[in-house]
């Protein structure tokens, strides 16, 4: 697998020779070809060789961006100027973004490398990533069982090691859950963090953007660059952005609330005494977990619900049969 253990680390063995970052990336890409049957990928962008080296020469002259050299997966939601822009679904089967996502223009911009757009529930409604016109993505921790969803694509690219980073959307658990279901970190941003401009949207007042990684370090160098208020998004939030990937000295004890409505019937057993076990671990002189109940929980769902396809009912409708079809 991979020899580095973040992109900083990755960025400082680019500039000694001990890693090629053109070789980086065609390893990825044999990856993708050599377990197609994952299915992770709607497009894969063959260009990223070149870009490749060009982001390779800026690192070693010293001008290279942030996340030079990051190679990252992009779902299949998110717009790039002029790639193809399916959502999963035949109904955009020809269609091509005629501008790009600020979240994705942002880590272009710090000379990221976009390696391709990645499969996921059609126009990313689903819990599993088997309703897609692309087929389904398989995990590949066991590919007898379902990656999760909707961004179930970008999940499986991660563990699979298709990718330093991918990005996912998240509207009511599609990057929770998938990056649960593939063992790899997943982080639906506050609502605003990250600008919407270019995302096609689901649910307008639910939707976040945010990265799928082997590590938290990649996890906040990816929302350190992506957050911020943008003019083109209203609901991009205008406050300062912290310094996501310095390191938190804990110098008092933190309290961690632990839901018990989370605990129900239903809950795998296996699951359950997994997550007691890791509550157990960690448990320290810094670290106290409590029980804790949310009141509201039982309504959530059915709130969810309600709202969601409401929005989505109007999102949907712009895709008249007329303008677009199949």
């Amino acid at each position: 697998m991979l020899n580095y253990k973040n992109i900083l680390d990755k960025q400082a063995k680019i500039k000694t020779n001990e890693l090629s970052l053109t070789e980086n990336v065609q390893s990825f890409l044999s990856r993708i070809e050599n377990q197609k049957d994952i299915n992770a990928f709607n497009f894969i962008f063959e260009d990223v060789l070149d870009n490749a080296k060009v982001v390779e020469e800026k690192i070693h002259n010293g001008t290279a961006g942030k996340l030079a050299g990051m190679v990252i997966a992009v779902k299949d939601v998110l717009s790039i100027k002029d790639r193809p822009l399916a959502c999963s679904s035949n109904i955009l089967e020809e269609f091509h973004s005629i501008y790009s996502a600020t979240s994705v223009q942002k880590l272009i911009d710090e000379d990221a490398l976009i390696i391709g757009k990645t499969n996921c529930d059609e126009f990313a409604m689903g819990s599993s990533n088997e309703n897609s016109a692309f087929g389904n993505v398989l995990n590949p921790v066991d590919k007898t069982r379902v990656p999760g969803g909707s961004s179930g694509g970008s999940a499986a690219a991660v563990a699979a090691g298709f990718c330093d980073v991918a990005l996912g959307t998240d509207t009511g658990g599609s990057i929770r859950q998938p990056a649960s279901f593939c063992g790899v970190f997943g982080l639906k941003p506050t609502y605003g963090r990250v600008s919407r401009y270019g995302l096609t949207a689901f649910a307008s007042s639910f939707d976040s953007i945010g990265p799928f990684a082997n590590n938290i370090e990649d996890i906040a160098a990816v929302l350190n660059v992506m957050s911020g208020k943008d003019e083109l998004d209203s609901t991009s939030i205008d406050d300062p952005v912290p310094e996501f990937n310095i390191e938190i000295d804990i110098s008092r004890k933190i309290k961690v609330g632990i839901p018990q409505e989370y605990f129900s019937e239903g809950l795998n057993s296996e699951v359950k005494k997994s997550i007691e076990n890791y509550i157990s671990k960690i448990s320290s002189d810094k670290v106290e977990f409590v029980d804790i109940h949310l009141k509201h929980n039982d309504y959530a769902i059915a709130t969810y619900y309600i709202l969601t396809t409401a929005e989505a009912s109007a999102n949907l409708s712009r895709y008249d049969g007329v303008r677009y079809g199949y």
